[in-house]
């Protein structure tokens, strides 16, 4: 009986091509299907790779396919052991408080709506923001301000200028991922504390952001 001595080779372990650069353009920031589809595309095909990839760095990826966005979270660290490669943003209190309106709205929005994108203009921005702010509000500095908290927001990823329409946005869905359910459930108290804040001295801080 003769043995067969010939050394079976196994195929190494290689990293597909496309990972290092979706790691990269996560790295970067939000990852949108309708902005970025070949990424997105890939994406989807290395989600276990990335997966794996980024945990050594303490991170998580958040992918939401139906909403159609991805974006890297660190990972809680009790200790503080792990540096921190994606940073932690203190918001304002304004700032804040208009995360939570937007989020309220979307909430409200999925809920009443068929549609599928939340547009809002300045306006309704501003009418939205007005009903939690003192009667004795100055009017102009108070919508000068409120341009200001809208390019943050703008500039965080939760708001997006419509092509060709003047002071009109579109609230992204990346927002329900940040401003989560645990968050909501205490919605209604945090208003609550906002309006009593925005009457009295003492201002509460706002919520961070990780991005």
């Amino acid at each position: 009986m003769s043995i067969d001595t010939e050394t079976t080779e196994f195929p190494a372990t290689r990293t597909p091509a496309e990972l290092p650069g979706v790691v990269t353009r996560l790295f970067k920031g939000v990852v949108y299907a309708e902005a970025d589809e070949k990424t997105w595309q890939s994406l989807l095909g290395l989600a276990s790779q990335v997966r794996d990839y980024v945990s050594v760095l303490g991170l998580d990826l958040i992918l939401d396919e139906p909403e159609g966005y991805a974006f890297l979270r660190s990972r809680e660290d009790p200790d503080g052991t792990l540096p921190r490669l994606i940073p932690r943003r203190q918001l304002t209190f304004n700032v804040s408080l208009l995360l939570a309106l937007l989020r309220g709205r979307m909430l409200e929005f999925d809920t009443n709506s068929s549609e599928l994108r939340l547009i809002m203009t300045e306006q309704d921005i501003a009418e939205m923001v007005s009903v939690f702010l003192p009667e004795s509000s100055n009017e102009a500095r108070v919508l000068d301000r409120l341009s200001t908290d809208v390019k943050k927001v703008v500039e965080l990823g939760f708001l997006r200028k419509l092509r060709g329409q003047t002071g009109t946005y579109e609230v992204t869905r990346i927002l329900k991922a940040y401003v989560d359910a645990q968050w909501l459930e205490e919605f209604d108290a945090r208003l609550t504390d906002y309006r009593a804040s925005l009457a009295g001295p003492g201002k509460p801080e706002g919520v961070s952001d990780d991005s």
